[in-house]
């Protein structure tokens, strides 16, 4: 790597016929470049330039290195101009991993509008309950819900969404309203997650916090899924209240224990490293933004 720096010095000693006037240019000492040089020879193991105090006159072998290493240096250059490129004008081809509901939910308009923004960027979106493999398989980044484990992955936090409990109106109707959060105990609460898995929910009101261990009948990895069960009268769901509001508007949904909240779940964008291209930071940058308005004003 130093010899392609020095030999970068050496193109611009060439350029500016002489020692003196390249250190200027460059705002480099004097002697520095000098030295540079020497050690650019000495490697090569062959002299480049006869020094005289009037002129630089560059031997045969260094008129054959100037014209090669002039080329090597154009290039990196344009190569460095279309990285600068990329970074004021992101493009390209983004892979994301998406979960199925909150792609939807939340994410499908906030896309279209990065879409229109940065319209040199393609998408593919492969919306799946499964944890892809960001190491394997070739995403440029994951959006995941819940606290993420300790691992060589990189979590950024886009948003914590709140959640309340929801049900019909028929099932209450049916089952009775709960008025405390003890009360639970007696009613079907719908589970996010599997069988196996220890579920409860954590609710809070001014300081007061109850927990609910709850094992109901049904068991899903799918917030709509769980909608669309309390909407057929099976139960007492948790939910995110942007994914329920047309449902309440319509009085086929109504929250249950409204002065309770669950606590939050929280949507990471994850990456397999910091060093993410333009378009990747662009694009969670853009989702931190959308998902939380008021902290971007």
């Amino acid at each position: 790597m130093q010899k392609l720096d020095n030999m970068a010095l050496f193109v611009e000693v060439v350029k500016a016929r002489g020692f003196r006037q390249a250190a200027e240019a460059m705002d480099m000492p004097l002697s520095t470049l000098s030295r540079r040089i020497a050690d650019l020879e000495r490697s090569i193991g062959l002299r480049l330039m006869n020094r005289t105090t009037r002129r630089l006159e560059l031997t045969e072998a260094g008129n054959v290195y100037f014209e090669r290493c002039v080329r090597i240096v154009e290039d990196a250059r344009q190569a460095h101009e279309q990285l600068d490129d990329f970074l004021a004008k992101p493009k390209g081809l983004l892979r994301i991993s998406l979960p199925v509901d909150f792609a939807t939910i939340y994410l499908s308009p906030i896309i279209s509008g990065f879409a229109q923004r940065y319209p040199d960027i393609e998408f593919e979106l492969n919306l799946t309950s499964r944890r892809v493999d960001l190491i394997a398989e070739p995403y440029d980044l994951a959006i995941r819900m819940g606290r993420q484990p300790n691992s060589s992955l990189v979590a950024s936090l886009l948003a914590t969404i709140p959640r309340y409990l929801f049900a019909s109106p028929k099932y209450l109707l049916q089952s009775g309203t709960p008025t405390e959060p003890e009360h639970l105990a007696r009613f079907e609460c719908l589970r996010m997650g599997t069988p196996q898995e220890h579920q409860k929910w954590t609710l809070r009101h001014e300081g007061s916090i109850h927990e609910h261990q709850h094992a109901g009948k049904f068991s899903v990895n799918s917030m709509g899924m769980l909608r669309t069960l309390a909407l057929h009268d099976q139960g007492i769901a948790a939910l995110p209240e942007a994914m329920v509001k047309e449902d309440v508007a319509a009085g086929t949904l109504t929250r249950v224990l409204p002065d309770w909240e669950l606590t939050p779940v929280q949507a990471y964008a994850v990456t397999e490293t910091r060093l993410v291209p333009a378009k990747t930071r662009c694009f969670i940058e853009y989702l931190r933004g959308a998902l939380n308005p008021e902290a971007a004003a």
